[in-house]
């Protein structure tokens, strides 16, 4: 049976969420007019309203952009088309007379898609709106006002670094998608343009209630004034690589050629003289020389995974930066594509302070600044759409960091609420263990009782998991945040502001509706957070507090 309890909406209404609007056309539409001269207006005050009426054209040096763009959609989707070319290569080499005009065929392709592109990509800046047209068959219009930008991001691609040109992102909280992107401006004009769109949201009209939260997030500085809060050393993302899983990204790209790969390490020992599949032939070996065969080979694919991986965290996160001025935060990162992301502390809904077991053990912190999650196409690590990730910081960065974003929490120090032990029946009792039982049985029956070993070894860890997990879940509330601890093998912590809910739910199964328990699930804009197994009435007592919380406070969650 589900409850389900609809937070009172915030003053901000939802219209005010999705800014902009998109207009497709599907069939190819007549040559705009356009002022072939890109005005790249200066101006003394970077505060002055911009405006180009006339359309404008990018820089010759988008072509590079929208190349770069059709490459990587085109490597993305090797994957499917790398078995059939793998198959028939030797075909390939022996018949050029049928793969090289296919192939000039496919680069002519390739280069006309990118000059229409370039072709028809337009914007104009006026009256405080950003407007581009682009698309070759279909057409796309977007308008999107200043004062509805969530964030603002500097994309720096390495083929753009010589020539001083960025390309520009802006995203609004409703959109599904990426907003607007303008991809080749000089960097001083965008870097004009982001501060005429930052200064548009602090002159846009608030309620009373949502102007005195923003007012009361500003610290005392003047508007020029960066000031730095975090740096990352070589050393830290380092740290961040050994305890991270960035290797998946790596290995799902090489899944077509693993066996290519294998055969080929196979030669390269042969060469240093060593004989990997007698190695492997375990038959005529005694089992200590077998077990260290194994230990070896798993010690090397560790250390070429862990090098993968240190690989992709420097790529995504090197020379990061988080500074702040005024109300805002901004991340700088990157080798290959520089990122800077600008976020409005007004925008942020949570913070998590996440910690893997390894991270435990070497003492660090991973810390997210999360905000809308609307923006889901997320390509690098780190360089998110919805959120800010300070990679590998210690404990005391970490407390510096979140009193930073939301003074006079209690993250680190509050006492948490355990959930129900009802947990461990329903997961261990009467799930794991029936089916424990019936495999035993059957393995019983078709006398394969060597398999007994190996199922109450499954069943023993599977359990040890189970009772890990409900360790972990924790919750709790002061008079400013609401506090939720989870978490398997590591742990997370998540802290936002109790007026920041604008959902909350409560629901029971059969189970927990005998057992007067419930799961509340609370709703923001960054996602939902859910608090599983606690009791009944402490369920409904958080629910109205948050609607009491969202009513009588009057601030916007944006």
């Amino acid at each position: 049976m589900d409850k389900s309890i609809i937070a009172t909406e915030h003053k901000q209404e939802s219209d005010n969420v999705i800014n902009g609007h998109t207009v497709d056309v599907n069939e190819v539409a007549e040559p705009y007019s356009v002022d072939a001269s890109v005005s790249e207006t200066s101006f003394s005050e970077p505060r002055t309203e911009m405006n180009t009426q006339q359309w404008q054209r990018l820089s010759p040096i988008a072509i590079l952009y929208f190349a770069a763009k059709l490459i990587t959609t085109l490597f993305s989707n090797v994957v499917y088309i790398a078995p059939a070319v793998l198959l028939s290569y030797n075909e390939i080499l022996a018949h050029p007379h049928i793969w090289l005009p296919v192939g000039l065929l496919l680069f002519s392709i390739m280069v006309a898609v990118t000059l229409l592109k370039f072709y028809f990509f337009q914007y104009r800046l006026s009256n405080g709106h950003i407007e581009i047209r682009s698309g070759v068959f279909s057409k796309t219009h977007i308008n999107l006002p200043f004062s509805r930008i969530q964030n603002v991001k500097l994309e720096q691609p390495i083929y753009y670094r010589p020539f001083a040109y960025t390309c520009l992102q802006l995203d609004t909280a409703g959109s599904a998608k990426q907003e607007a992107k303008v991809v080749a401006l000089k960097v001083d004009f965008a870097e004009q343009l982001k501060a005429e769109i930052l200064a548009s949201y602090q002159q846009a009209p608030m309620t009373e209630a949502a102007a005195e939260t923003d007012k009361s997030t500003q610290p005392s500085v003047s508007d020029s004034a960066e000031i730095l809060l975090n740096r990352r050393s070589l050393k830290d993302l380092v740290i961040h690589g050994i305890s991270s899983n960035r290797v998946w990204i790596f290995l799902g790209l090489l899944a077509p050629f693993l066996d290519d790969i294998a055969e080929y390490g196979v030669r390269a020992f042969f060469y240093l003289g060593i004989d990997i599949e007698q190695l492997l032939t375990v038959a005529d070996k005694p089992w200590w020389q077998v077990g260290l065969f194994a230990l070896t080979l798993t010690l090397l694919a560790l250390f070429t995974v862990t090098l993968f991986s240190i690989a992709g965290a420097i790529i995504s996160f090197y020379n990061f930066t988080l500074h702040k001025i005024d109300d805002r935060y901004i991340r700088r990162s990157g080798l290959l594509t520089k990122h800077e992301v600008t976020m409005r502390l007004s925008r942020l809904q949570m913070v998590v302070k996440q910690q893997d077991w390894l991270d435990i053990l070497l003492k660090r912190i991973n810390l997210k600044f999360e905000q809308s999650n609307a923006n889901m196409q997320n390509i690098q690590p780190g360089a998110h759409n919805n959120k800010i990730i300070v990679p590998a910081i210690k404990y005391h960065e970490c407390q510096a960091l979140i009193a930073d974003a939301y003074p006079n929490n209690q993250l680190m120090s509050i006492d948490y609420q355990s959930i129900s032990k009802h947990f461990l029946l329903r997961n261990i009792g009467y799930i794991l263990l029936p089916i424990f039982m019936l495999l035993s049985i059957f393995v019983f029956v078709i006398e394969k009782t060597m398999l007994l070993w190996l199922i109450s070894g499954i069943f023993s860890v599977l359990t040890a998991l189970i009772y890990c997990r409900w360790r972990r879940w924790g919750f709790a509330q002061d008079e400013h945040y609401i506090y939720i601890r989870k978490g398997l093998l590591g742990v997370d912590y998540y802290c936002f502001p109790r007026y920041k809910v604008q959902q909350t739910s409560i629901k029971q199964s059969w189970f927990s509706k005998r057992k007067a328990l419930a799961s509340i699930s609370l709703i923001l804009a960054s996602g939902s957070q859910t608090v599983p197994f606690i009791d009944e009435s402490l369920a409904y007592d958080w629910v109205d507090e948050a609607l009491r919380v969202v009513e009588s406070s009057g601030k916007s969650w944006m």
